[in-house]
């Protein structure tokens, strides 16, 4: 009986082993099974990388192109022609001409008001010219010297005393004629016949003679400054 025990339990060893074999190799399969998938993961992640690398190319090829589409646009874009450059400027406000500001002659020179009418009684026959009668405006004691007016009247008949040649040392001389006519040769610019409304101003030590004038000629004077210099030429 003993030994048919014995017999019994040696056979079920087997059996019990192969059990346990089987076991472990049921256990062990899946392990294998990851084991051989992961290299599949592996796999996929450089096609991921590769999908990343082709979107930066084509988004950075898309911003290259769109630079090159703008230079393009730049460069081709139409100029303006020369006329229409010329038009636009012409359109442009001209600049503001500067008011001269006033020189250390005439800088701090006190003045005043002054008016002076009409009176027959103050044409003289004391001025420069002893061939002339002058009307004095007040404007030398008005501006301190800096500026004398008068109204002259030439008497006739025009001698040789009256055509003699000179200049004036002046800052500034304009004459007007208020009636009649004079004519007169300036250096440079020949004889000047001027008559009733014409206007002229004598550039300072420009030679000029007195050629003729009316009988009623009467002419408005304005010298820079008040006291000046003629100086008669031979």
């Amino acid at each position: 009986m003993a030994r048919t025990a014995t017999r019994a339990k040696a056979a079920k060893r087997p059996a019990a082993r192969k059990a346990a074999t089987k076991k472990m190799s049921a256990k062990a399969a899946p392990a294998k099974k990851t084991a051989a998938r992961r290299p599949v993961a592996k796999a996929v992640a450089p096609k991921r990388q590769l999908r990343r690398v082709g979107k930066s190319a084509a988004s950075a090829k898309r911003t290259t192109s769109a630079k090159r589409a703008t230079l393009a646009k730049r460069t081709t874009s139409p100029k303006r022609p020369i006329a229409v450059k010329r038009a636009t400027a012409a359109l442009k406000p001209a600049p503001r001409k500067s008011i001269p500001q006033p020189t250390r002659a005439t800088a701090g020179q006190p003045q005043r008001f002054a008016v002076s009418h009409l009176n027959e009684a103050e044409f003289k026959s004391d001025g420069l010219r002893t061939y002339a009668k002058y009307r004095d405006l007040g404007i030398a004691d008005a501006t301190s010297g800096l500026c004398q007016a008068h109204v002259i009247r030439l008497v006739p008949p025009c001698t040789d005393e009256v055509r003699k040649r000179h200049l004036h040392e002046t800052d500034l001389q304009m004459i007007y004629v208020l009636k009649g006519w004079v004519k007169n040769e300036f250096e440079g610019h020949g004889e000047q016949m001027m008559s009733m409304g014409s206007c002229w101003l004598q550039p300072p030590g420009i030679r000029h003679t007195v050629l003729d004038y009316s009988a009623d000629c009467e002419l408005l004077e304005i010298i820079v400054p008040a006291d000046f210099k003629t100086v008669e030429l031979a």
